[in-house]
């Protein structure tokens, strides 16, 4: 029963600190503009069969 208790204990540990740096990579991060693909590009002309 200890190795199944130290076993959870050390899952908890490990998803709480990746949690954790998650969280705080989240937090730290800049929020940047999103560019939508193709929002400002110019029309392609169609292709005409010859």
């Amino acid at each position: 029963m200890k190795y199944e208790s130290m076993i959870l204990a050390g899952l908890f540990t490990a998803c709480f600190a990746l949690c954790v740096l998650v969280m705080g990579a989240m937090l730290v991060t800049s929020v940047r503009p999103v560019q939508i693909a193709g929002a400002q590009a110019t029309p392609v002309p169609a292709a005409t069969a010859g």
